[in-house]
């Protein structure tokens, strides 16, 4: 399985799905013109990816407009269904001390799915 390197740019977050070193996170902001287009590779390579040991998947946004949060929920739904192969799992989002909308959005996802998940301040 190829793994995904992303850079960031100013409207479109880091994205690393490297199932060689274990090493899964989405950062920085996500407010691609095309969400749907942006997120597809990412959502394919989810649903396609069987892990042989832990995940750990960090999401570290600044930001996030209300089409990548679709996009979001859907990345967690793939790692839901991953844990529901019986495959340990768990969602790390991290925010920024002051930024109370970050953890707010942490928090209300982690409602949504069925995984564990961390909301941790930076």
């Amino acid at each position: 399985m190829n793994n995904i390197n992303l850079e960031g740019t100013e409207d479109t977050p880091k994205i690393i799905l490297d199932a060689t070193n274990n090493i899964f996170e989405i950062s920085g902001r996500s407010l691609p013109e095309d969400c749907a287009t942006f997120y597809k590779p990412i959502l394919e390579w989810l649903a396609a990816y069987e892990p042989t040991k832990k995940l750990n998947f960090e999401i570290k946004l600044d930001y996030f407009n209300t089409a990548s949060s679709k996009m979001i929920l859907d990345m967690l739904t793939r790692l839901e269904k991953i844990k529901q192969k019986g495959k340990e799992v768990i969602v790390t989002w991290y925010y920024s001390e002051d930024d109370e909308d970050m953890q707010e959005a942490g928090e209300e996802f982690s409602e949504l799915v069925e995984v564990p998940f961390e909301v941790k301040s930076l």
